[in-house]
């Protein structure tokens, strides 16, 4: 039986004058370079190749928040995930370097594909020197984080919040189909005549949220779109359209403009129209999209209405999600599996997809600390009949909720939390909470297959377990019970 449970919170709701400078939402906001060395490993959530250069760099953008005593944290990472080992170190470490409790705390990766490799198991596939350089980079990146942190701290200032969304759904496509002949495909190539229709929505609505000095100077921008950051590979690191998206703001209001880009859930959402035969592939169609984006949130700017926020209150919950079960035959054939991997006769990459999926879930005899040798999956129960996810809110008064959402999840489940949220405005960012989950298909794609569902690691209805508790969680909090 899968379980919610374990709600922690920090709240502090009162009656505030919002025009007291005292009681005036404060913002700190920073931007630091994160990008990994050339010559370590780099590529999507398989990737295995090594970097050869730099094609744009990445960032961690970091906003601080502090209403009226209570403080907290965002981390928005040019990363394709976050590794739980990571978050954990992290979270434990602002708290014992600032004024900012463990639990008010957000993480979120973009899910950039051409980032560095996270994943123990796939780096030592590489091995050697990149192997190494990764492995480095990734040990060095919580105290990197942290210094951020303290930048922003440092900087917190008195803001102006406003709010607005732009529509765009020329960017954004479903990429699951039903086939003619009645099978599903993911990304079924363009002008398939096999298609039969898209098998899901898109989310066409972007958030943008703007922080403001009391001269009214931009200090920092939030912008959430559902768009799966993986137009971009190759061999050479580069933030993919959220890093186009920053630099054309920049250009606008100046290099010191903080540009906070998340993800909304996109986990069946990609750049590919099917439809169109001619479109643009790969840094061309990257920039094309990232200015189209931009644009967007430079008309939204120009109608942005002020929030009123006079309480912060964050709110964190662990979701027990049940797990297939696998036979020891299974488990052997997926460490073959994965020790072909990088080979001169690599398997299938389906296979290798279920072969790390099985050794994922499988790891059970492992202790968590040694597991983390193994992958950047979030924790099994006691019992290895669960694992251990993790969804987070951070309520801005009765008109905000920044929520954040795990895995690489469906955005139909976003639509299902904004369309209940108790709160004025919902932000939702996956690739968030306590760390690594791969795909969230909604219950409906897991009898319909396909790429995502093979690559969950929770039985059918957990993505909407996760719904569950962030609804819970945004009531309890807006509500102050």
């Amino acid at each position: 039986m899968a379980v919610l449970g374990l709600l922690t919170f920090t709240i502090k709701a009162q009656s505030l004058n919002y025009l007291g400078s005292e009681n005036r939402m404060k913002v700190g906001a920073t931007s630091l370079n994160i990008t990994p060395p050339i010559g370590s490993v780099m590529g999507n959530s398989y990737g295995i190749n090594i970097s050869e250069g730099i094609h744009d760099d990445l960032f961690a953008k970091v906003l601080v928040f502090d209403v009226s005593g209570v403080k907290g944290a965002f981390l928005a990472l040019d990363l394709i995930s976050l590794p739980y080992g990571m978050v954990l170190q992290v979270r434990e470490l602002i708290a014992q370097e600032t004024d900012i409790p463990v639990g008010n705390v957000i993480l979120t990766a973009t899910h950039c594909h051409a980032g560095p490799q996270m994943n123990p198991r796939f780096l030592k596939v590489v091995g050697g020197e990149a192997e190494i350089k990764s492995l480095e980079y990734i040990k060095q990146l919580p105290q990197k984080l942290l210094k951020a942190i303290k930048i922003a701290e440092d900087s917190l200032q008195p803001v102006q919040v406003s709010f607005g969304t732009f529509y765009e759904d020329k960017v954004n496509f479903n990429r699951r189909f039903l086939m003619k002949d009645g099978s599903f495909r993911t990304n079924p190539g363009r002008l398939n005549p096999g298609i039969d229709r898209a098998m899901g929505p898109v989310d066409p609505i972007g958030s943008v949220l703007l922080f403001e000095s009391m001269d009214k100077r931009p200090l920092a921008v939030l912008v959430n779109f559902a768009l799966h950051p993986a137009i971009v590979g190759g061999n050479q690191f580069s933030a993919d359209f959220p890093g186009i998206v920053s630099q054309q703001l920049e250009k606008v209001y100046g290099e010191e403009l903080v540009t906070v880009y998340t993800n909304g859930n996109s986990g069946n959402i990609n750049h590919i129209d099917v439809k169109n035969e001619s479109q643009l592939g790969q840094y061309e169609e990257s920039a094309r999209i990232g200015r189209v984006l931009a644009e967007d949130v430079l008309k939204a700017i120009g109608s942005l209405k002020p929030l009123e926020i006079n309480s912060l209150k964050v709110g964190k919950m662990e979701v027990t999600l049940p797990i297939p079960n696998f036979t020891h035959e299974e488990l052997v054939w997926a460490e073959e599996i994965i020790g072909q991997f990088g080979k001169t006769n690599p398997p299938k990459f389906s296979d290798v997809v279920e072969a790390w999926r099985i050794l994922d879930l499988k790891e059970g005899n492992y202790k968590d600390s040694i597991r983390s040798q193994f992958t950047t999956t979030v924790p099994l129960t006691k019992d290895r009949k669960g694992i251990v996810s993790e969804v987070q809110v951070m309520g801005f008064g009765s008109e905000l909720a920044l929520v954040g959402f795990p895995g690489d999840a469906f955005v139909e489940l976003s639509m299902a939390i904004k369309l209940k949220s108790p709160f004025t405005h919902t932000i939702i960012c996956e690739q968030s909470g306590n760390g690594n989950l791969s795909y969230i298909p909604d219950r409906k794609a897991f009898s319909e297959g396909g790429y995502e569902v093979q690559s969950a690691r929770f039985l059918p209805g957990g993505g909407e377990l996760l719904v569950e508790g962030v609804q819970k969680l945004m009531i309890e909090l807006f509500y102050d019970y």
